[in-house]
């Protein structure tokens, strides 16, 4: 557990190098760009951090190195780091791996591990910090990245506004050596360690909004840096088109093999189901906007029903679906931009990708990319919950939903709608060994300054079909959804 921050490694350094080490904390100390330099704090390995008080502190999401953060350079996880995953996922924490690797080095690395992952990541650019950030669903202040190296891992992530904690890099037991390059960082962390920058875990949160400056010691909010995209709507539009075409070049390199098989005939076996009302109405919802969705929804399902995904084989829904366009017949829906509910094309998809994710959920298929916003989009019907009945997030195309089946027979994928109904099953050609279903517990609303949030833990939980008892349960997801809809509308007994 790490509850103080420890320096003996950090202070073993060569006599010769750092002979004049307080000639160069008096040189360095001010200078303000080596504060991009500084982690929030340090810690000698990751299994010394409590990541249960990490999420009391108010961290939803963790950005993990791997490489001689995690395990060795180059190495496999191990069965402590599996394990550990497994535990900061228990907390409620969600992860996601940030790596310079390739996505070879990096897939290898996950075998036995739960976790969304971006490979080629070009760490100390903010870019994929932002982009892991909107993967996990949650905001940059809720985030915190976990690395060994300043130069990359912490500069990054200072970069981008994220909390960071440096851990002290693992060393091959055959390897005596390191670096110029970490020498450097001994000297940044020197000087660090002798600054008011200096703290604990316990102390990230006090000191990130303010700093202590001039005479009366007073307070001043530190700038936030404004994003690229979000200076204005003509660089918003590039930052989009950036990132559709880094997913376009990402799919031309990778080697998954997409599904785009269809076929009319249904598979024998039914693995899941579900259907839900495509219109909805109540206070504050655009009944124009509801009716759009249901065409754009329609469209979809066309491009979608009846696809086959054979053992191997990657869904990836906006490689089937296609981009939206006016000339295909899309039409303004709702969309949800800067956490605000506002028309836009092709709007309504999500609640699409929404019911192929409960179909996936619901059967032994594997989930390789899911991005979540709000579930809390319009009051429950009856406030009767249902998990997952929304929240999927879709955008395309690098906001994707994408599952692979890892088992030994084809599924199918049917979507369709009817009587304004939507309506969705998995099919196979012979019965899984297994049943599934989903356990939501602590569900709650709760208010955080002058908005609500929907709380709570979505589990899956796999039993064995013939003797019906537990098999393992998963978490899915620890949910944290800003309430979009009038929060005076939430029962009193929910809000807690």
């Amino acid at each position: 557990m790490l509850s103080q921050v420890r320096w003996q490694r950090a202070d073993r350094r060569p006599a010769k190098l750092f002979s004049g080490v307080m000639d160069l904390h008096d040189m360095l100390r001010g200078w303000p760009m080596i504060r991009e330099f500084y982690p929030s704090a340090y810690a000698d390995s990751v299994f010394q951090l409590d990541y249960q008080k990490l999420y009391r502190h108010g961290y939803r999401g963790i950005l993990f190195d791997i490489d001689n953060t995690l395990v060795h350079h180059g190495d496999d996880s191990t069965p402590e780091i599996d394990r550990l995953f497994r535990t900061i996922h228990e907390t409620g924490l969600k992860t996601i791996l940030l790596s310079n690797n390739d996505e070879e080095r990096v897939l290898r690395f996950i075998r036995n591990i739960d976790t969304l992952y971006i490979c080629d990541a070009g760490k100390p650019d903010p870019e994929a910090y932002l982009r892991a950030v909107r993967m996990l669903g949650i905001a940059k202040e809720e985030a915190l990245c976990i690395g060994d190296q300043v130069f990359t891992d912490i500069r990054g992530a200072n970069r981008s506004g994220i909390d960071s904690i440096l851990v002290h890099f693992i060393k091959g037991e055959n390897e005596k050596r390191i670096g110029k390059r970490r020498y450097l960082e001994m000297a940044v962390l020197y000087v660090w360690k002798h600054s008011r920058f200096y703290g604990t875990p316990d102390s990230i949160r006090s000191r990130k909004m303010t700093e202590t400056k001039g005479q009366g010691g007073r307070e001043k909010k530190e700038k936030e840096k404004v994003l690229f995209c979000d200076r204005n709507p003509l660089f918003y539009k590039i930052s989009t088109q950036k990132e559709i075409a880094r997913r376009h070049m990402q799919d031309l390199l990778n080697r998954e093999r997409f599904a785009e098989t269809i076929r009319k005939k249904k598979l024998p076996n039914l693995v899941s189901s579900v259907s839900s009302g495509l219109i909805k109405t109540g206070p504050g919802i655009d009944p124009v906007l509801q009716e759009n969705k249901a065409v754009n929804i329609d469209l979809a399902c066309r491009q979608i029903n009846g696809i086959i995904i054979r053992p191997g084989e990657v869904f990836s829904f906006w490689h089937t679906v296609g981009k939206t366009t006016r000339r295909k017949g899309y039409r303004d829906g709702r969309v949800i931009i800067g956490n605000q509910l506002r028309p836009g094309l092709g709007g309504g998809l999500c609640n699409l990708g929404n019911s192929i994710h409960l179909l996936v959920v619901h059967s032994p298929m594997t989930v390789t990319e899911f991005h979540n916003h709000s579930d809390a989009l319009a009051p429950d019907p009856g406030w009767k919950r249902v998990p997952f009945s929304a929240g999927t997030a879709v955008s395309y195309n690098y906001i994707d939903y994408r599952f692979r089946n890892d088992t030994d027979q084809d599924v199918q994928l049917l979507l369709w709608c009817e009587d304004g109904m939507l309506k969705g099953e998995l099919r196979s050609r012979r019965a899984y060994p297994w049943e599934y279903r989903l356990a939501e517990e602590d569900h709650h609303f709760h208010r955080e300054g002058d908005s609500y949030y929907r709380i709570s833990r979505i589990y899956k939980e796999t039993l064995d079909r013939e003797s019906g008892k537990l098999v393992e349960r998963t978490l899915l997801l620890n949910n944290h959804s800003r309430v979009m809809f009038d929060p005076s509308l939430i029962p009193e007994e929910l809000i807690r």
